[in-house]
């Protein structure tokens, strides 16, 4: 069977957050990959809270994160932590764009997500 987009079967960890993070899974998502958006809790990424609401929606954070799967994950339990180490184990890659040092801080450094994910 043909492939229809160029990601098709590409699955994509996104912790990113914001403008161009999320601008880049949604590209990736256009072409076929499968985006997993994973927000950190309790609150779950910030832009939720910004900008046009509709019925308590924001259209920004809408039109930003569409067509992606989306899970809040509080990585702060080791519930969590491993539900995130499970999802590093079956994708291709991993997207974030944290401050520097901060995903490391959150139990995901490189070098956890490479023993994970070789």
């Amino acid at each position: 069977m043909a492939k229809k987009h160029i990601l098709d079967g590409i699955r994509v960890l996104d912790f990113s957050q914001h403008v161009a993070g999320p601008g880049c899974t949604k590209m990736m998502a256009e072409m076929g990959a499968e985006i997993i958006k994973l927000e950190l809790a309790p609150a779950g990424e910030q832009i939720r809270q910004v900008g046009l609401k509709i019925n308590d929606r924001s259209v920004y954070f809408i039109q930003q994160n569409r067509g992606k799967k989306s899970l809040c994950v509080d990585m702060r339990t080791d519930e969590g932590k491993q539900i995130v180490y499970d999802l590093v184990k079956q994708v291709d890659i991993v997207i974030e764009n944290f401050a520097p040092g901060a995903i490391a801080r959150l139990g995901l450094p490189w070098e956890k997500v490479h023993e994970l994910n070789p």
